[in-house]
């Protein structure tokens, strides 16, 4: 993949700013972020804010059915629909600038394509999308955080006098304070169930512990794309590689108008055909309480999701069918890249497996988020004889 040569320059003023911003974090800028976070008059008819999609009563994913089943999010307008799933921006700021490695492979940056460079990057464009917070343009941004005389006098304070009369200095600034608050402790818990098993202060259930195997063995393939380091198990753990991957994620029927989504195709900063239909590999952290799954929604239970890769392990006629809707999954944009080689590696999953690996995956909620968790009522045959499916590398 090739990298376009001149990054815009709003990206590169956001990111000379963020270092100051995570410095004065302490003295109040993420205080400012916080309340910048939650303000709705930073949409277009004053009806949401970036916790609206966001949520932090629900892993700061959108908890709102939309039309949608919670497929994408509704906008300010109450009509337009977003393109895709909100994602949970909780450990979000353990996700690194967007880069394209020496072997060619991208990494990093926000949006599931990549196309913010770094988090205070992310937090610009939802408040002028059309089909979110709609503000006419960042002159109209800024226009309001002025309206604001705490705002002003906050933003002056850690950025420099006037830094709200220049349209790229000033949004640069009011983004970098939301991105200091995303940096914050509500953010990067750290406290589920598995942190807390790693510090030696509880034990997994059997259960939560034989999915925890599994995860880390070779008779599954989680590990190719849900850790930093496969093999290897680490305090703090993103549980994603943060590259992009085409999975073969069949098209949303309900969402008609994103069936073609090109993902990290439609990046402006990459060139290559190889890049469509590659999605950056989400966190693991609050998965089983920020419901749909994949970039799309398509899937409404952890169990489908998990499911829906033993179609490259077995051929047969079970596992081409949904179990959601009991039809074929459909058809999957971007064949062409889809990685197979990958895909096909580890060993298909029984109910078995399945609900121990959903066992240990609730285990990576954070603790104010663990009353959200549903009822683990995948169905199961009985656990005897699993505990001696041993990982080959833990």
């Amino acid at each position: 993949m090739r990298a376009s040569p001149v990054p815009p320059l709003l990206p590169v003023l956001i990111a000379l700013l963020l270092p100051a911003a995570a410095q004065a974090a302490d003295d109040g800028l993420a205080a400012l972020g916080r309340a910048l976070f939650f303000d709705t008059r930073l949409s277009a008819r004053g009806t949401q804010s970036c916790a609206t999609c966001h949520d932090p009563a629900h892993a700061f994913a959108d908890a709102r059915d939309n039309g949608t089943a919670g497929a994408v999010s509704l906008g300010d307008d109450g009509s337009s629909l977003g393109t895709r799933n909100a994602p949970s921006i909780a450990y979000a700021a353990t996700v690194p600038p967007f880069a394209i490695d020496a072997d060619g492979g991208a990494r990093g940056g926000l949006f599931l394509d990549g196309r913010a460079t770094t988090l205070a990057a992310q937090a610009a464009a939802p408040l002028v999308d059309p089909r979110e917070m709609a503000l006419a343009d960042h002159g109209t941004v800024l226009a309001r955080v002025r309206e604001n005389p705490w705002y002003v006098s906050e933003l002056e304070r850690h950025f420099g006098a006037g830094v709200l009369t220049d349209e790229g200095d000033g949004m640069a600034a009011v983004t970098a304070a939301i991105a200091a608050f995303e940096q914050g402790p509500p953010f990067l818990a750290y406290d589920s169930r598995y942190d807390r098993f790693l510090a030696g202060e509880l034990a997994l259930t059997i259960e939560e512990e034989l999915g925890r195997r599994l995860f880390f063995s070779d008779l599954t393939n989680c590990m190719q794309c849900h850790l930093l380091e496969a093999n290897r198990v680490q305090a703090r753990e993103a549980f994603t590689d943060h590259r992009y991957h085409n999975i073969g994620v069949p098209a949303n029927p309900a969402l008609s108008a994103t069936a073609d989504d090109p993902g990290l195709g439609a990046n402006p900063a990459v060139d290559d055909a190889d890049a469509m239909g590659r999605f950056r590999t989400p966190t693991l952290r609050n998965v089983a309480v920020t419901a749909p799954y994949m970039h799309n929604g398509v899937f409404a239970e952890l169990a489908t999701a998990l499911k829906f890769y033993n179609q490259y392990l077995v051929d047969n006629a079970e596992v081409r069918i949904n179990p959601e809707t009991g039809q074929a999954w459909g058809a999957r944009p971007f064949p062409h890249t889809i990685e197979h080689e990958m895909l096909g590696r580890g060993q298909p999953l029984d109910d078995t497996r399945v609900r121990h690996l959903i066992a240990f995956l609730r285990a990576l909620t954070d603790r104010r988020y663990e009353r959200l968790l549903p009822p683990l009522d995948i169905a199961s045959a009985p656990s005897h004889g699993a505990e001696e499916e041993e990982p080959r590398h833990e």
